[in-house]
């Protein structure tokens, strides 16, 4: 070996071991909390080092050792049609700076490479950064040098050659893949997390809700109104107090909620269900009323509901325990019910500086203040957009996907999910690109209460390093799933993990006064007589759960060559359908067992049964249910489609 490549490597063991892999290692975890959840790590620079920043970029989009999702990473200096052009209109110091204005936002992160630490448009790009709200780091040389002041942080490396430099920034670039890595697939907690769980912060106003509840079966001598009679009255926490209920039922979450509760009874009556469910309460008003929102309702519907007077509640200072449980969040939820408390200025600086480093949800409010700078997801519902945008284009999916597109220009966030009721919700991360359409499935019941399950679930999803989209996807099931079982009137069960399952869902349907439609049969080879009958049979009623006979089941019945398609396919299949609420199995040759457990108020069957006795009417009719045929497709036979296929594949 000569002397000049001895000296080269000596270079290196002097150099490497004075790495700062203690601030890799935090960008890692850094990047690991903040690429999942909607943000991008924008690379600059040039020569050598623009050779680093891609491969940094390729390593995160693809794969560095672990298999896991993609992280969004971009190399500014790979796209030769904008460098040269920018170069050429703009000169060569803004080719990195007019990207970063393009591209970033706020929350994103800038990593500009320079040996020097002098280079001008890296320098220019660093300034633009810090301006527009990204966090910026730099891999540099020596220290001190420009670019390291005009970073958030730097690691530099104290070498004399840039050829050193350069080898100490590719190692460094490996290090920070792995700490990436690391932190995705082995979820660590620190030392102020909850040690069993991560911990939701929930930030806004607290209302108390009353729903009043009886029969109206008259009405009045005096006015053409019901009269509400056996009546009974329950109590929950509204607002970000019912957010805050719902997100401490899911497991391994503890929830803090940093709210305005006024110094009334209903503030100690919302504050003590809230305390009761295993809340931790910050309260910032110092004095005020808490809102009362009473609806009275029969039948599972609302006839009148009223409100007490609301008005900014005065807030105190913000204590040292909020930017402590701030500090330990795994992810922010913010409902704002346009009450002041989102106007704080000391709780949005601290939502800004927590913004930085986790997921935050913003679920905003005509009359509040905006999202604050690095918000992750802002979830207005359809009617807020409009106000918010003052937009007086069409109520349809292209309006509510425009208006969450100028959202997105507006507010200093990431992306922006309109939610649209039971339609579902639409996504838009990019003004220029396609809207992501998030649909949902029907559901019937109490509506109250559904977007701050979305809302929570969003977060919830964020700060377990879901993916935006399916953050939002899981979001509107929970939503669904919330109204399916009650809504409102389900907050004070603990709710089960995943859906609920048929017989479940039938009682909770029951227990608010809807109608259990049941279906039954083979449903072998699904055709257009099984959907006719299917979508008719659900119109019926506010479920529908269809009962299905077993592979074992169907070939005593049929023979031995039947079923074509098994039983969990069958069920699939069935469960795919947006008509269908759920499915059972069963495994003798008539329903009675199945029917006897899931009592249906009304039990279908096609037209083809017109004129004949069906068989399990007499049960049916013993608990007062109805059985009722739907027209039916001429046709449609399962058992001729298949004799059909047969005949067709002998002839071949």
């Amino acid at each position: 070996m000569t002397p000049s490549g001895r000296a080269h490597i000596q270079a290196l063991t002097t150099a490497l071991p004075r790495l700062d892999t203690g601030r890799l290692g935090s960008w890692g975890r850094e990047l690991a909390d903040r690429l999942p959840a909607g943000a991008r790590l924008l690379v600059a620079g040039n020569g050598g080092s623009a050779a680093e920043a891609q491969h940094l970029t390729s390593e995160l989009v693809g794969r560095y050792r672990t298999e896991r999702a993609p992280l969004s990473a971009i190399a500014l200096h790979t796209d030769s049609s904008s460098v040269t052009a920018i170069t050429n209109d703009y000169g060569p110091s803004e080719v990195f700076a007019r990207q970063v204005r393009a591209h970033g936002r706020p929350g994103d992160v800038l990593l500009l490479l320079s040996t020097s630490g002098t280079s001008p448009n890296i320098l220019a790009a660093a300034q633009c950064g810090r301006e527009i709200g990204l966090t910026v780091w730099a891999l540099t040389g020596p220290a001190p040098n420009p670019l390291a002041e005009a970073a958030d942080q730097a690691v530099c490396v104290d070498a004399d050659q840039v050829a050193t430099i350069q080898e100490c920034h590719l190692v460094a670039v490996h290090l920070l893949c792995a700490a990436v890595d690391a932190h995705l697939t082995q979820p660590t907690t620190t030392a102020a997390e909850p040690v069993n769980g991560r911990r939701l912060v929930v930030v806004g106003d607290v209302l108390l809700d009353r729903d009043i509840t009886g029969t109206a079966d008259r009405l009045s001598p005096e006015a053409p109104v019901p009269v509400v009679a056996d009546t009974r009255a329950t109590d929950r926490p509204g607002g970000a107090g019912l957010a805050a209920l719902l997100a401490a039922r899911e497991p391994d979450w503890h929830v803090t909620l940093v709210c305005g509760l006024g110094q009334d009874g209903p503030g100690a009556r919302a504050g003590a269900l809230l305390e009761e469910a295993g809340v931790d309460v910050i309260n910032l008003a110092t004095s005020g009323t808490t809102p009362v929102k009473t609806r009275v309702r029969a039948a599972d519907r609302t006839l009148l509901r009223f409100d007490t007077p609301t008005a900014p509640l005065p807030l105190g200072p913000l204590p040292d325990q909020v930017h402590a449980r701030l500090g330990e969040a795994a992810a922010v939820l913010v409902c704002d019910y346009g009450r002041g408390i989102t106007s704080h200025k000391e709780l949005r600086q601290a939502l800004t500086d927590a913004a930085a480093s986790r997921p935050l949800v913003w679920d905003p409010h005509p009359k509040g203040a905006p999202p604050v700078p690095g918000t992750a997801l802002a979830v207005p519902n359809a009617d807020e957009a409009l106000l918010l945008t003052a937009d007086t284009g069409p109520r349809d999916l292209a309006g509510d996907a425009a208006r969450a597109a100028l959202l997105l220009s507006a507010w200093p966030v990431t992306q922006v999910a309109v939610t649209r009721g039971s339609l579902g919700a639409v996504l838009v991360a990019d003004p220029e690109a396609h809207p992501q359409v998030v649909p949902a499935r029907p559901a019937a019941g109490d509506t109250c209460g559904a977007g701050d399950q979305l809302a929570v679930t969003a977060a919830l999803m964020l700060g377990a390093r879901q993916l935006p989209s399916h953050a939002l996807a899981q979001a509107v099931d929970a939503a669904t799933a919330y109204v399916r079982a009650g809504g409102p009137a389900s907050v004070t069960t603990r709710p089960t993990t995943g859906r609920p399952g048929p017989l479940e869902l039938a009682a909770r349907v029951r227990a608010r006064g809807g109608r259990v439609v049941g279906a039954g049969g083979v449903f072998d080879l699904l055709h257009t007589g099984h959907l006719s009958l299917l979508e008719q049979a659900r119109r019926l009623g506010d479920t529908l759960i269809v009962c299905i006979n077993a592979d074992t089941s169907v070939s005593r019945l049929k023979g031995d060559d039947r079923p074509v398609v098994g039983e969990q396919e069958r069920a699939a299949l069935l469960e795919a359908l947006d008509c269908v609420d759920g499915v059972l199995i069963f495994g003798e040759d008539t329903p009675e067992e199945i029917l006897t457990q899931l009592r249906p108020d009304i039990w279908v069957k096609g037209g083809d049964y017109a004129g004949r006795r069906i068989p399990e009417a007499d049960l049916v009719d013993s608990w007062g249910g109805t059985v009722v045929t739907v027209p039916y497709l001429d046709g449609n036979s399962t058992t001729a489609r298949i004799a059909q296929l047969t005949q067709r594949a002998g002839a071949r």
